[in-house]
């Protein structure tokens, strides 16, 4: 039995994601190493200190998305809802396709998990984030960690499939000034596509996998190629367009939306000099008129399970 302590406070930390990674559309995820922290304690009211990134987002709790969830599944599970007081340190940018949201749905339920004791499996979890998201990518990823393929399995549960990549696999995130909302980037895909596109994504999001599992960086540049979301997105996203003229310079295999965007993930070679291409990165963004701030970061096997 858990220890009456062990019900008073939780902490997690749940790592920033990207998914869709190119041409695996609202199927594939990666989890980046670096995190949104958390601890909750139960309280005798509702209150958030929050610093970081986005610290008045964070610390507002009014419509806070973390404490919503939290409520909303306490009540639809017939628990009573314990007010909780939370330490926020955040790290991942909100509304820019680093999985802010997916992160946040995760934590509320994970909170109703712990103080409502759901008992809730993984799969439970994921699936539950997964319905209130509408797709279980940055879900899945966000609490397993590492690489993961995930579908829905009805109306409750996900099924995951978590890969844990071979070899190294430096990554650049160019982070745009710019919010962009998943709704928007949604409404702009077409509600059909040629047989020729979707074969050409199958194909590629096949080798995208077996780049991964087998450490081919030859494999994953010749998989990024998308036509299902990212020549939609492109004219929402600039630096999209910008960065992908970069692919084969200075170790750099492609880039791709970040999620839905704005954000774009580069992929760069296991050996190549992460500071040179950071540099060329930045320097033809400036030549672009374009600005983003550039993170280097990796996958990581972390994921956000307590």
């Amino acid at each position: 039995m858990p220890s009456k302590n062990a019900t008073k406070i939780l902490r997690l930390s749940l790592p920033a994601t990207s998914a869709n990674l190119g041409p695996a559309f609202d199927a594939a995820a990666l989890a980046m190493d670096f995190y949104i922290n958390i601890t909750a304690r139960s309280a005798a009211e509702f209150s958030i200190a929050a610093k970081g990134r986005d610290q008045q987002i964070c610390g507002t709790i009014e419509n806070h998305l973390i404490l919503e969830t939290y409520r909303d599944v306490l009540a639809n599970n017939g628990r009573e809802i314990t007010p909780v007081s939370l330490q926020i340190d955040n790290d991942i940018p909100i509304g820019k396709g680093c999985g802010s949201s997916a992160a946040a749905r995760l934590a509320g339920i994970a909170l109703a998990n712990h103080f409502g004791r759901l008992r809730w499996t993984d799969a439970q979890i994921i699936g539950e984030a997964s319905r209130l998201e509408h797709h279980p990518d940055n879900a899945s990823a966000c609490w397993m960690g590492g690489l993961t393929v995930a579908r829905m399995s009805g109306d409750a549960e996900a099924q995951v499939a978590v890969i844990r990549p071979k070899g190294l696999w430096p990554l650049l995130l160019a982070i745009s000034d710019e919010p962009l909302s998943t709704e928007k980037a949604r409404a702009v895909l077409p509600a059909q596509y040629s047989r020729a596109d979707a074969v050409t994504n199958i194909q590629n999001s096949m080798l995208m996998l077996a780049a991964f599992t087998q450490a081919r960086p030859d494999l994953l540049s010749a998989a990024l190629e998308d036509r299902i979301h990212q020549p939609y997105r492109a004219p929402l996203c600039p630096l999209l367009p910008c960065l992908q003229l970069l692919k084969g310079r200075e170790g750099i295999l492609g880039a791709v939306l970040s999620g839905a965007g704005p954000s774009v993930l580069v992929f760069l070679e296991p050996e190549s000099k992460v500071r040179k291409a950071r540099d060329l990165v930045a320097r033809h963004l400036a030549q672009s008129n374009l600005v983003a701030e550039l993170i280097t970061t990796s996958i990581t096997s972390r994921g956000a399970r307590p």
